[in-house]
């Protein structure tokens, strides 16, 4: 081959070559497009461990995806109140928020089943549920008409019952206390003659130093001490028997996330089950530091009693026969947790009560 014929089928092959890159970058610029959307978190700054699962997610996915996919994360009021995230998202305003199901229960009670219900799943129970037992998809189904993909985004293990003015010792201590106290558990605390208050969290301090309210539930000791609620109500109790491991979730604008690339769409769920798993650790971690520091300084711990325990499961399943005699959604979805927390019980107490309660039992007599 001479070198004229040489340089010019290089300089074809070279045309061509660049032909093919020019083809072959629209089609990656595709499959990994550039994106920022804007969540809307239900939480405030201040409670930073519900707060730091929406960074968690915004971090993850801007990693795994090399900066394509960004999230911008606003605390509750800095767009919306965070009662109003879901309102948010099903009308276009933000693409999605992190937030909690049982917030929007007045629109139907069936929210509730989305977080958590007086005596309901714990924590690993309802982690299962949602992943593996068919949870996701029967929220999902339920949520479709409000324009609402959901995934769980957190769970902060069981809670505790609250902070009281006042002792609280016999069903006739609960008629009349007015206690801040969400979700469906409101409904059963009001058949035991208690006056349930929706407040936000920013303003139940304040409610319950100047008499306002009788009584709150929040969380539990990492999040309560950082709120100061030791201060005006030294009575804590536990446990938060409408709150045995409550699902906070990401929601998501459901014409958005349909229009995601697929590996978006799995980035994005990856990405929830790591903030998932990441919020219960965090709670397990602190806890019980901030416990102990309450008690230390002044806060007086007692559990319900059994009467209280036994009259508020009664009046729970009141509320639920009533609603599953009305409401088919509800009914289906609360059958489905029922049926998987039966089953989830009956291997609990083989192994995982059996394990807990002797290791518990070296812990109280300071073997551990």
């Amino acid at each position: 081959m001479n070198r004229r014929n040489f340089f010019r089928q290089a300089a074809t092959a070279g045309v061509g070559a660049a032909a093919a890159t020019a083809l072959a970058a629209p089609a990656i610029a595709q499959e990994n497009p550039k994106i920022t959307w804007r969540m809307t978190s239900s939480f405030t700054k201040n409670t930073d461990i519900l707060w730091a699962a929406g960074t968690d997610i915004a971090e993850s996915v801007k990693e795994a995806t090399d900066g394509n996919f960004t999230i911008q994360t606003f605390a509750a009021a800095e767009i919306v109140p965070g009662l109003q995230a879901m309102d948010a998202v099903a009308d276009g305003t933000v693409e999605m928020a992190h937030t909690c199901c049982y917030y929007y229960i007045g629109k139907d009670p069936t929210f509730a089943l989305g977080t958590a219900v007086p005596f309901g799943l714990n924590a690993r129970q309802t982690n299962a549920w949602f992943s593996v037992g068919g949870g996701n998809e029967m929220l999902n189904e339920f949520l479709a008409p409000h324009k609402i993909y959901a995934i769980q985004a957190g769970n902060t293990g069981a809670q505790m019952g609250g902070w009281y003015r006042q002792e609280i010792n016999t069903i006739e201590d609960l008629k009349g206390l007015k206690m801040r106290i969400a979700g469906l558990a409101g409904q059963v605390m009001q058949k035991l003659g208690v006056t349930p208050q929706q407040i936000a969290g920013g303003d139940v301090y304040a409610a319950l130093e100047k008499g306002t309210i009788d009584a709150t539930e929040f969380v539990g000791p990492y999040d309560d001490q950082k709120l100061g609620f030791a201060k005006v109500a030294k009575y804590y109790y536990y446990p938060a028997w409408w709150e045995g491991g409550p699902a906070v979730h990401a929601f998501f604008n459901l014409e958005k996330f349909n229009g995601l690339p697929k590996s978006y769409q799995r980035i994005l769920k990856d990405a929830c089950a790591n903030a998932t798993q990441n919020m219960l650790s965090r709670y397990d971690t602190h806890n019980a530091k901030a416990l102990k520091q309450l008690v230390s300084e002044g806060a007086v711990l007692k559990p319900f009693s059994q009467e209280i325990l036994e009259a508020s499961y009664k009046a729970a399943q009141e509320v639920y026969a009533e609603l599953n005699g009305k409401n088919e959604a509800f009914k289906k979805i609360y059958e489905s947790q029922q049926a998987f927390k039966r089953e989830g019980y009956l291997w609990n107490q083989i192994a995982e009560y059996s394990y807990d309660t002797f290791m518990m039992m070296q812990q109280r007599k300071g073997t551990l």
